[in-house]
């Protein structure tokens, strides 16, 4: 007999699992599809920083379609104080592009920012699943910050996926394991 999934479900960076993919390629509906075996409440860590009326609708649909289940903790930049504060509770980090673009806009030290992640990532006593944009498929941008963005995203999402158990991307709806 296979035990359920939320049994074999570790913490730390063992019971870390991320899901990257590109925009509108269902990666988070996947990633909150993930949370079913395991005990609600879970908790939903949103890095968002709504700046106009079309993000605020976005963010309405988004927890409308997680439903009750979902506690929601916004926080754009110390996903690190959340997830020790969550103790054994389910988190799903989405997501990790708009908490770099965060970071960058606001000229916080990215290298500090990821450190302090990793280790609470380390730390935490449930389970985390984090999201994120892949965004180095396309074109080279034709401008510095943009560059720079792109290059930040690969450096941050090969330092996740070196230490998560588990890495899937999600491409046109459909999940493909990578680790």
């Amino acid at each position: 007999m296979t035990a359920h999934p939320a049994q074999t479900m570790t913490a730390g960076l063992q019971g870390c699992i991320f899901v990257l993919g590109g925009a509108r390629s269902g990666k988070s509906a996947f990633a909150e599809a993930l949370f079913t075996p395991w005990p609600a409440p879970w908790t939903y860590l949103a890095t968002c920083k709504p700046h106009d009326g079309e993000m605020d609708a976005r963010i309405s649909r988004h927890r409308a379609r997680r439903g009750e289940n979902w506690r929601t903790a916004e926080e754009p930049l110390d996903l690190h104080r959340v997830l020790d504060g969550a103790g054994a509770s389910p988190v799903l980090v989405d997501c990790l592009t708009l908490w770099l673009t965060n970071l960058m806009l606001g000229e916080h030290d990215i290298t500090a920012a990821t450190r302090a992640l990793l280790a609470a990532l380390a730390r935490r006593a449930g389970p985390t699943v984090l999201v994120s944009n892949e965004v180095g498929q396309g074109i080279v941008p034709d401008n510095a910050l943009a560059r720079r963005f792109r290059d930040e995203a690969g450096l941050l999402h090969q330092a996740i996926a070196r230490e998560a158990a588990r890495v899937v991307f999600v491409v046109a709806g459909l999940p493909m394991e990578m680790k």
